[in-house]
């Protein structure tokens, strides 16, 4: 547990979402135009929930669209995005030979790509498995725990969706291997503290990854 709040936030919308191919770790997908605008309605939410200037630490994966997300974002709360803190351990789930191909095509080849249970993405055969995502968030968890404050945190689908199930103290996920909450749509934003979380914003966008 933390003394401060933290805000969760889902990127916008990238080119591989509206394309409906598996993005997983890309490093660089860019923003749409309707990511770039659930961007824009994402800082407006936390500016009018948190007021101006709020003080927080930034976070971000290191992928460019989470980093593109959170530079709209701080221009809303006035925050300097170049104090921000971008972090491999945040990445969204690495997808293996999956990774950049159509839906459709995966699904013809392997069958769905939806865990029935969670609701989540299904691992690729040589991709990320879900206790691996959760290795590496906690031991993101541990390095920062003593982060002053409240802190916002710029990721992805799965990977916040692991990192909500932790800190909630969720339970696992027989079909995962690790615990994870329901998925969220892209731009939405949810605040975790002591272990409860509130939605804040909830995003107008539909990819699972």
């Amino acid at each position: 547990m933390r003394n401060g709040r933290d805000f969760i936030a889902r990127h916008g919308e990238t080119v591989f979402n509206a394309a409906r191919r598996l993005q997983g770790d890309a490093p660089h997908t860019p923003l749409t135009r309707a990511g770039f605008a659930q961007a824009d309605q994402m800082g407006a939410a936390l500016a009018a929930y948190l007021g101006p200037t709020p003080s927080m630490t930034l976070w971000a994966s290191s992928a460019g669209r989470a980093l593109q997300t959170l530079a709209i974002v701080a221009e809303h709360l006035a925050l300097d995005w170049h104090g921000a803190h971008a972090d491999d351990r945040l990445v969204e789930i690495g997808m293996g030979r999956w990774g950049g191909r159509y839906y459709a095509d995966v699904i013809a080849e392997a069958g769905s790509v939806i865990d029935a249970d969670s609701g989540l993405l299904r691992p690729s055969p040589d991709g990320e498995t879900y206790p691996q995502i959760a290795a590496r968030l906690n031991d993101w968890l541990a390095a920062t725990r003593d982060d002053p404050g409240d802190r916002l945190i710029i990721m992805h689908g799965v990977s916040s969706c692991v990192l909500r199930g932790i800190m909630t103290g969720l339970p696992v996920w027989p079909s995962l291997g690790t615990a994870a909450a329901a998925g969220l749509p892209q731009g939405s934003i949810v605040m975790i503290e002591r272990g409860v979380e509130t939605v804040i914003h909830r995003g107008g966008g539909s990819a699972p990854a």
